[in-house]
């Protein structure tokens, strides 16, 4: 058995330095070396979230963390979520249950205020540290991620996310900066030299990230960054684009874009409408890589009047976003593309959009009482103060099947063996979405529990409460299955959905992402001194 570690906390000089992607890779590798490693993140600010095997809501970056450790997702991972509403208030979600929503004036400077739930007062930092210690007891090492910069004195009371979670966990921090975006030796020392004495030993080593060009050129500086701030260089680690893993935030988001005039004439061009408070953008990930496929995001309405499909992404705010689409003429071109035959796809946020109308009675998501939807779906939404997360399999309805003209062995398994059906996904919501009429209404899917999902008016018109739907090759192929003709894959009109050779049809992303896994850890072993961390750890 391996012998006992100390934490070890990536913490960083900024924002994006790519602190989540090196926690990853330090959790495959504790995996790979025989230890029993878990993720944490004590307080975490993102709209994009997981839903774990209990049904409670993550970061999804601690998800894909505790995916590489080889373990399921734990809520005592993210104990604390903040999902930004507007640019002054947040849902807080603790121990992956919905406090409600915040001004973020009073959570960082009155937290006695924030922490009221009812008559019962929460002590945030309390509650970050007690999960801290129910994983401490269970795993070997917890591999730490801090948030933003290490060196916002005007927060350093209030932080339960950096050092002082470091000093709780008597964790060994390694200090992450980020090269790419220059003045990594006045951000390190800064960074270093801002902490009170304490802390400052409590920083073992610098990883230098994102490094472009010939590593020697840097020989000079890590031996000059090593004089300056007393703490040992532990590798300089250089950008990739070849290794494919989950992003964050919407900062990542901004380097995903694409132009619609990009790809080729024999993909099929799919648009993901930008929407100010987009979440889940991870939902994307597999489509994206699929060759048949060049996708892009957009809010320009000729770029959405020249795709063959749109889809309406997850929302934080739906109302606000509704609302906004109206305003910007994004909505006026969905339905005018919609009546020109371009496939629309809605998912959760973007499902509740499509329907008559959505109602917030309760006023969860701010004043708008109702607003009337893009009234493609016959669906009418309420918003309400509980929260669905939960992680389920499904497969096509019955109806929808037949309305789609798939022959229903399809959606058993295959002669091959490869399950096609059922297929998986999580949901995250808050509200409720029925029939505006029973008699016209065509679910979607239907789940394990037997409860029907989504709506589907025609076989280029559906919608979705599940987010990771698009992680299943079937329901790409669903998807595409009208474009069968331009992608030059004619068998995929084939009513039975049978096994093809192409690629994206066989693709299996569990195991292009355990794959990509472990090419990230070999690429950091490669150039991070890991016997020198485990003598840190040690």
């Amino acid at each position: 058995m391996n012998r006992q570690l100390h934490p070890v906390m990536l913490a960083g000089t900024g924002s994006d330095v790519g602190k989540s992607v090196l926690a990853t890779a330090l959790c495959r590798i504790f995996m790979q070396d025989g230890y029993h490693p878990a993720p944490f993140k004590a307080q975490n600010m993102a709209l994009n979230s997981f839903a774990t095997p209990e049904g409670l809501e993550i970061g999804r970056a601690q998800a894909v963390q505790a995916e590489a450790a080889g373990i399921p997702c734990h809520s005592d991972m993210n104990p604390l979520l903040l999902k930004p509403q507007s640019d002054h208030t947040s849902q807080v979600v603790l121990n992956g249950r919905p406090l409600g929503n915040r001004d973020a004036y009073d959570f960082w400077r009155h937290p006695e205020r924030a922490g009221k739930a009812g008559d019962r007062q929460i002590d945030f930092r309390a509650e970050v540290c007690a999960a801290f210690d129910r994983l401490n007891s269970r795993f070997n090492p917890i591999v730490m991620e801090g948030a933003g910069s290490i060196a916002e004195l005007n927060l350093r009371e209030r932080d339960l996310v950096n050092m002082p979670m470091a000093r709780h966990a008597d964790a060994r921090v390694i200090l992450v900066g980020d090269i790419d975006r220059g003045g990594i030796f006045a951000s390190v020392y800064g960074s270093i030299a801002l902490q009170t004495p304490e802390d400052r030993a409590r920083i073992r080593g610098i990883i230098v990230n994102k490094f472009r060009g010939d590593l020697r050129l840097f020989d000079e500086g890590r031996h000059m960054l090593e004089d300056i701030c007393g703490v040992p260089v532990l590798g300089v680690v250089p950008y990739f684009r070849d290794i494919h893993i989950e992003e964050e935030d919407s900062v990542d988001l901004q380097q995903k874009a694409r132009h619609a005039d990009g790809g080729t004439n024999s993909q099929v061009k799919v648009a993901v409408v930008m929407v100010r408070h987009l979440s889940n953008f991870t939902d994307f990930d597999v489509l994206e890589r699929d060759p048949r496929v060049h996708l892009y995001y957009t809010d320009n309405v000729a770029e959405l009047l020249g795709s063959d499909i749109i889809i309406l992404p997850g929302s934080k705010t739906t109302i606000d976003d509704l609302r906004e689409m109206r305003s910007n003429g994004v909505a006026e071109a969905i339905l005018k593309a919609h009546r020109r035959g371009v496939t629309v796809l809605g998912i959760c946020g973007g499902y509740q959009m499509m329907g008559t109308e959505v109602r917030d009675p309760l006023h969860v998501e701010g004043s708008v009482e109702r607003m009337a939807g893009l009234g493609l779906l016959p669906m009418v939404t309420t918003m309400t103060s509980q929260k669905t997360t939960r992680q389920t399999a499904f497969r096509l309805s019955p109806q929808a099947t037949q309305a789609l003209g798939i022959s229903p062995q399809a959606t058993e398994q295959q002669p091959s063996g490869n399950l096609r059906f059922p297929l998986s996904g999580y949901e995250i919501h808050q509200g409720e979405t029925v029939p505006a009429d029973d008699g016209t209404y065509v679910p979607l899917n239907l789940l394990d529990d037997g409860r029907a999902d989504g709506c589907l008016s025609s076989n280029h018109c559906m919608g979705t409460y599940l987010h990771g739907i698009l992680d299943n090759p079937a329901f790409i192929d669903i998807l595409l299955r009208p474009f069968a003709n331009k992608t030059g894959t004619d068998n995929y009109a084939d009513t039975t959905l049978s096994d093809t050779t192409h690629a994206a049809a066989t693709a299996d992303p569990q195991a292009f992402k355990q794959q990509q896994y472990d090419r990230l850890a070999e690429h950091v072993r490669k150039y991070v001194d890991m016997e020198k961390l485990y003598q840190i750890l040690r």
